[in-house]
């Protein structure tokens, strides 16, 4: 099955989930909502938790802005899938380096662990989160010393490519990275699927 879903708005895309594993009943998602607290805008948090709960999934939330490395293993190593919202990409990663789970989180994507990220929770695992600034306060980030990202692909995924608010945004990074880095465009009903062997970008009947 695919080990990475990256999405722009997960609950658009849920059943994509469902398609690629038919056992989600009573399985545990680490739910870290974490990169929505510096915005004042946090609708999809809720509706991405109810979005995994309709799924069958139990839902385990951990802030890792104040939680602490023994909670951190504990739900990133235990739990059989890991989400993450999304809100401010500059902030998510200055907590992620912070509290140490960056470190965790890579070793469980690399063991194999399912990963589920929406917008920020997506674009945290470019190569450098930079290109965002577009969509993103670097000021939400005032500790941030380095934009380099957890480098789990190798590709920039661009989200809700063709959607308010973020259209004219979303095309001025495309103007002005897309000759220097391999930029994905996606829209919020749609889903980059990444398996060791695949890149696929499916998309799902707008609601």
């Amino acid at each position: 099955m695919a080990k990475l879903f990256l999405t722009s708005y997960f609950a658009e895309v849920a059943s994509v989930i469902r398609d690629y594993d038919s056992s989600l009943g009573g399985k545990r998602v680490t739910f870290i909502p974490t990169a929505s607290l510096p915005e004042e805008i946090t609708f999809y948090v809720e509706d991405a938790k109810k979005a995994l709960e309709e799924l069958g999934l139990i839902v385990d939330e951990l802030d890792v802005s104040t939680a602490n490395t023994a909670e951190i293993k504990l739900k990133l190593k235990n739990n059989e899938y890991v989400y993450i919202t999304g809100g401010n990409t500059y902030f998510l990663l200055q907590e992620l380096r912070r509290s140490g789970a960056d470190k965790i989180l890579l070793e469980q994507i690399r063991l194999g662990k399912p990963y589920i990220g929406e917008s920020a929770g997506t674009v945290i695992l470019s190569p450098n989160i930079a290109y965002i600034q577009e969509m993103d306060n670097p000021d939400a980030a005032k500790e941030l010393e380095s934009h380099e990202g957890l480098n789990i692909v190798d590709f920039y995924p661009l989200p809700h490519y063709g959607n308010e608010p973020f259209e004219d945004a979303a095309e001025h990074i495309i103007s002005s990275f897309s000759g220097e880095i391999n930029v994905y465009p996606f829209s919020n009903n749609q889903v980059i699927t990444v398996t060791k062997k695949s890149i696929e970008i499916l998309t799902t009947v707008a609601k």
